[in-house]
């Protein structure tokens, strides 16, 4: 299926999805945080996109939001997505789990947890996975400041 192909079956979703401008391997497509989980479920269950290997999940600080970067593809029919989708609640970011969709979010969305600090609403056991439960902070976003380990140019 072509990506324009895809995108004509997304647009039909209404679910307010923007699809990016930027050249790039695969079709990407921006959703509201309130639409996330709705879309991935309409990926992965719809027989014409079959969307049933998420390879990748992310986190990612665009300095103003956090998000999330999902990596989709159809094994079924051999064509790709990337789904993007932020909040701009630096304080307190929460977004849909979707391990319930792809049991392979289920570490990576520990991993966004541990490193972001981006809380996945019904994730059946989120938790730090690799840094230390007493650890403060969250070493991957833009505004973190460790003043022992911090390299400075």
């Amino acid at each position: 299926m072509s990506d324009q192909e895809l995108q004509d079956i997304l647009t039909e979703f209404d679910l307010g999805l923007v699809f990016s401008e930027e050249t790039s391997q695969y079709l990407t497509v921006r959703v509201p945080k309130e639409g996330l989980h709705l879309l991935m479920n309409k990926l992965k269950s719809d027989i014409n996109l079959s969307f049933d290997y998420l390879f990748c999940l992310t986190g990612i600080d665009w300095g103003e939001e956090l998000g999330v970067i999902y990596h989709l593809e159809s094994t079924t029919h051999r064509h790709s997505l990337v789904v993007k989708v932020q909040t701009a609640d630096r304080e307190n970011p929460i977004l849909d789990s979707v391990e319930d969709i792809w049991l392979t979010a289920n570490f990576h969305e520990m991993e966004v947890f541990d490193f972001f600090g981006i809380k996945f609403k019904n994730h059946p056991n989120l938790k730090r996975l690799f840094l230390p439960k007493d650890w403060t902070g969250y070493p991957l976003r833009k505004d973190y400041v460790d003043t022992i380990n911090m390299v400075v140019k």
